[in-house]
């Protein structure tokens, strides 16, 4: 991808990666690009600016009082064509996030309006704590491009998801985010779109005091409703029981049973443009209800019969509105086979396959990995990661079946 007569500004925070933004430099340059590079004081104390200046022939930046009166952070962002900050680390994405602008880099950021991507560079426990999770996400939300992190060897010999992505897989990316020519924090991609999220685990009653039902916490959905506004999406989120605040942002239509989330979920789906059923919703339902509590002592528990509840999710995929739709499909083993399956089956766009039979995914964790399938034949696998950042990649994967269709012959 071509970078050719583009003016590309490079922000270097103060991470060991920095050492890799000196390749990122020569990787633009070698595209087409004209680099300026400007720097947080910690970046210096990693790569000397001087390298910087040598390698794109322009002077480096580090300082917010370096040429005052030419009000230089104004300056250098009104220049910008496409803006890549790399690496950038927890302090920076913070900054972005939260409006702060307290040194050059910062006071820049918040004067863009061209293409931003971000690339992400910290040890794993700092990447997925819930801070750096929603910071990242209240970014994605504005329109800003976030490439990476991947996994891999990280400072001191740990290995895990933080590491920077390679120079030439960020050239790409920086190509990608000005061929797109969204500018700026804007309004989210989902813009414009109305959209459906089941949450939570259904609850089917056999007397006042019991009932059926299962492990659902609701985080994964309440994830993916809370991402779905941040994208600039106007949410539905048809939620069974949870202990969970409602999402900002988000209209909450409060169910119990799978009867009762499927009386809300159908008129919703029909003026939606993407349902999400990430709900674990009750195969069965006791076939009779008793008004009162049954004594144990009577021996009234000893059995209990069963109706099957209505397959909801095959019922969309079976309506002639046929929004995008996605499922989830809980595993604990053939979780591809089973998953596929199902994609299939139900009529289904995309399918997110868990394993929930780890200890650190799956029910009632902050954490999940999981693997993508699409209708069309795509395959994602997604390491450990948090459902907040789970939430985002399943949004990347609806964004790109939203997407027109290129016209034939370009």
């Amino acid at each position: 991808m071509t970078l050719q007569g583009s003016h590309v500004l490079l922000g270097v925070g103060g991470g060991i990666a920095a050492y890799k933004a000196a390749e990122l430099a020569r990787g633009l340059i070698k595209a087409g690009a004209t680099v300026q590079v400007v720097m947080t004081a910690a970046a210096t104390a990693f790569v000397g600016p001087a390298t910087f200046e040598g390698l794109t022939g322009r002077p480096v930046h580090t300082g917010v009082f370096e040429d005052v009166h030419r009000v230089l952070h104004i300056r250098l962002a009104r220049e910008a064509d496409v803006a890549v900050f790399a690496p950038a680390t927890t302090n920076l994405l913070a900054k972005f996030a939260g409006g702060l602008a307290d040194d050059l880099v910062s006071s820049l950021y918040t004067a863009l309006t061209c293409p931003i991507v971000v690339a992400p560079a910290m040890h794993t426990e700092m990447w997925l704590h819930p801070a750096t999770q929603a910071n990242v996400a209240r970014l994605r939300g504005w329109g800003v491009h976030v490439a990476g992190p991947g996994e891999g060897p990280l400072a001191g010999g740990d290995v895990g998801p933080g590491r920077m992505l390679e120079p030439e897989d960020l050239v790409a990316a920086v190509a990608a985010a000005l061929a797109d020519g969204a500018g700026g924090p804007a309004a989210g991609a989902l813009a414009g779109r109305r959209v459906l999220v089941t949450a939570g685990g259904t609850r089917e009653p056999i007397d006042p005091v019991r009932f059926i039902g299962n492990r659902s916490s609701g985080k994964m959905g309440y994830a993916l409703a809370a991402e779905a506004v941040r994208r600039g999406a106007t949410v539905d989120l048809v939620s069974a029981p949870t202990a969970l605040p409602p999402p900002p942002g988000v209209e909450v239509h409060d169910v119990e049973t799978a009867m009762q989330m499927r009386a809300a979920v159908l008129p919703l789906a029909d003026k939606a443009d993407v349902v999400v059923a990430a709900a674990a919703v009750a195969d069965f339902r006791p076939t009779s209800y008793r008004d009162q509590k049954i004594k144990k002592e009577a021996g009234g528990l000893g059995s209990v019969e069963l109706t099957q509840n209505p397959d909801i999710l095959a019922e969309l995929g079976a309506s002639p509105h046929r929004a995008i739709l996605v499922g989830f499909a809980a595993e604990t083993d053939l979780e591809e086979e089973r998953g596929r399956d199902k994609l299939h089956r139900k009529g289904l766009d995309l399918v997110v396959i868990n394993r929930v039979d780890m200890a650190d995914a799956g029910f009632n964790v902050d954490t999940n990995r999981a693997l993508l399938l699409t209708r069309t034949g795509g395959r994602r696998e997604v390491p450990l990661t948090t459902k907040s950042e789970m939430a985002a990649v399943v949004w990347d994967e609806v964004e790109a079946l939203l997407a027109p269709a290129p016209e034939v012959g370009t």
